[in-house]
């Protein structure tokens, strides 16, 4: 074998390395489940309570998550693509989408949580703080309804949007008098500088709003909502979203497609758990499983020695 072979062997050989220590950093675990990092898609109507489970979730452990809030069609676009392993959605998979993942040899895991809810708002000047739904209906079907002089959404590929389509049974798209921004905060602040609008946002962004959106949201109201099978209005509070009075709830699910046991397994495992319930029970929101309280009775009172 002469120098030029050897040469060209020896680069062949390296090439070949490179390229399989290419292929094992691609396919390696970052993550356990309770420690490395992860990314987490969101969907934005509800980012504010996953944002507190991440925290307290860091904490508790030695664990990352990076999380990226997009709109419902984005997460799933996402997801789809094989971009995002984790993802937290306002709604389970369909049959249509398992197959999809089952078909590339996915089988995701999916958790409910919690239950969140639509909620109307409108701008404080406004003396009215009641809305009935079929007038929300008639409006997105184009009817003039009094009271409402625009629907304002976060934008067109969000969970609110897909919500209120199905609930209308008309896509929301380029109808008279519907407004889109570009996220919840945006929805808020616009309402609450602008008189006749209906906001439709995620409740937990009033629940538990950014320390900077309080202003805005101090200027809004949440509506009491008539149902078309109701007739009592019903404010999406934690009690009537418990009992299922109110007819816009919704639950909250984490899915999870890492096909091994990481963080996705881990957050989820939390968010499932004692502490994560007691998160989202805090929140305003309501729990899938009401956290258990220990009460200690005692027969004596023993007072402090001063």
């Amino acid at each position: 074998m002469n120098k030029l072979t050897k040469t060209i062997v020896g680069f062949l050989v390296l090439s070949l390395l490179f390229v399989l220590a290419c292929q094992n950093n691609k396919g390696e675990k970052t993550d356990t489940i309770l420690e490395g990092k992860a990314s987490i898609y969101v969907d934005e109507s509800i980012l504010p309570i996953v944002e507190d489970a991440e925290a307290v979730f860091e904490v508790q452990y030695r664990a990352k998550l990076h999380l990226v809030p997009q709109s419902e069609n984005e997460v799933l676009n996402s997801m789809f693509k094989d971009t995002a392993k984790i993802a937290i959605l306002t709604r389970t998979l369909t049959e249509d989408e398992l197959k999809a993942f089952q078909s590339k040899k996915i089988n995701p895991r999916i958790t409910p949580f919690a239950t969140d809810a639509v909620a109307f708002i409108r701008n404080k000047k406004a003396n009215d703080t009641l809305i009935v739904l079929q007038d929300v209906i008639d409006f997105i079907k184009g009817k003039s309804v009094p009271g409402i002089k625009g629907l304002v959404f976060d934008n067109a590929n969000s969970s609110t949007v897909r919500f209120l389509s199905e609930k209308a049974g008309v896509v929301i798209s380029n109808q008279k008098g519907i407004f889109s921004q570009k996220n919840n905060e945006d929805v808020i602040k616009y309402v609450a500088e602008n008189e006749g609008l209906v906001g439709v946002i995620g409740m937990n962004w009033i629940f538990q709003p950014p320390l900077e959106l309080q202003e805005q949201v101090d200027k809004v109201n949440v509506l009491g909502v008539k149902g078309n099978d109701s007739s009592e209005f019903i404010f999406p509070t934690q009690d009537n979203l418990a009992i299922g009075k109110y007819p816009l709830a919704r639950h909250l699910y984490i899915v999870n497609c890492q096909g091994y046991s990481g963080l996705g397994m881990g957050f989820a495992s939390f968010l499932g758990g004692e502490r994560g319930q007691r998160i989202i029970l805090k929140s305003g929101l309501v729990p899938e499983r009401i956290p258990t309280r220990k009460i200690v009775v005692r027969n004596k009172i023993i007072k402090d020695k001063n």
